[in-house]
């Protein structure tokens, strides 16, 4: 399978502003395949003789920065279509409003969010509710230790058997 392949190459520079902008991609892509349905074989038992041919394609695909691809054979018109869009970069978690801001310019915290904050300080980081793990383990059942491993899956599988049986 052959495959031909053009890249292409955009740069420019603005000196005045110092700013500069430099893509590469691959273009295009031309490849060779063996076409599908399309195949000869002859067999001449007398002479001994085989022939056989395989018909051949050349498929064309063609890439954009603007997330536009053309995919298709050649000689038989390409489809266009549309990539999704990609971030190249994370999206940011948290963008401050306005950076540098004087703490008498910001926006007020809400009330809720303050309410909030104001109950966690009055706590110090304790909660009312805590209880020791001791008194959570006595409102547990009691475990019931196995001996054997293998007779609790007996006696489960036995009783799941007599279940299917009963209906």
């Amino acid at each position: 399978m052959a495959t031909l392949e053009l890249s292409c190459q955009v740069s420019e520079e603005d000196r005045a502003r110092r700013e500069a902008f430099w893509a590469e991609w691959k273009d295009l892509s031309l490849s060779t395949r063996p076409e599908e349905g399309c195949s000869l074989h002859e067999e001449d038992t007398l002479r001994r003789e085989t022939y056989h041919r395989q018909g051949q394609c050349q498929a064309l695909v063609q890439r954009s920065p603007w997330l536009v691809m053309r995919m298709g054979i050649l000689g038989r018109g390409l489809q266009e279509y549309q990539l999704p869009y990609q971030r190249v970069l994370p999206l940011p978690i948290f963008t401050p409003a306005k950076v540098g801001t004087a703490k008498e310019e910001r926006e007020e915290t809400p009330i809720q969010l303050r309410e909030l904050l104001a109950l966690e300080t009055a706590l110090g980081g304790q909660c009312l509710d805590r209880q020791d793990v001791s008194e959570i383990t006595k409102q547990l059942p009691p475990v019931v230790p196995v001996s054997k491993p293998g007779a609790l899956r007996r006696t489960l599988s036995r009783s799941m058997s007599q279940e299917a049986q009963r209906g």
